[in-house]
């Protein structure tokens, strides 16, 4: 397995994943605009990095992250947004190589954490969570308004 930095080439395979991440979650399993995508990660002012998964040519899953600051006094943070792994490659490793490939950008770039949310209804990225040793924290609230 390779975890690579997603590049331009790379967008119809995210457009592709965010469908199935999508449909996971409830919704339709269309591929996102790859428009979208595009001005998202490769235009002037990216917003996140996406990690993508392979064995070979077979994508097995995604990492997207993004930087926070300030975290804690002017430290500067790595937010993982999605961590997505394919149906049939789930359990086998490729999640947990994810999140440390995750851990490792944001080490290089000189963060003190890594932070993400979870869905309460989603017991299996909570359990995964759970095994790797870090507790959800009751004190954080998470609150979304639209824009």
């Amino acid at each position: 397995m390779q975890i690579t930095k997603a590049t331009e080439a790379d967008v119809e395979v995210i457009s592709g994943l965010l469908g199935v991440v999508e449909a996971y979650y409830g919704g339709d399993a269309t591929p996102a605009n790859p428009g979208q995508i595009r001005a998202a990660l490769f235009g002037p002012q990216p917003v996140a990095t996406v990690l993508i998964a392979r064995d070979g040519d077979e994508i097995l899953g995604l990492a997207s992250y993004s930087f926070l600051w300030p975290a804690a006094g002017a430290d500067t943070s790595i937010y993982l947004k999605e961590l997505f792994v394919l149906e049939q490659h789930r359990r086998s490793g490729v999640a947990g190589q994810l999140m440390e490939a995750v851990r490792a950008a944001g080490r290089e770039a000189g963060c003190s954490r890594m932070e993400w949310t979870a869905d309460a209804d989603n017991p299996r990225a909570l359990a995964f969570y759970e095994a790797l040793g870090v507790k959800p924290r009751a004190d954080k609230p998470f609150y979304r308004l639209p824009l």
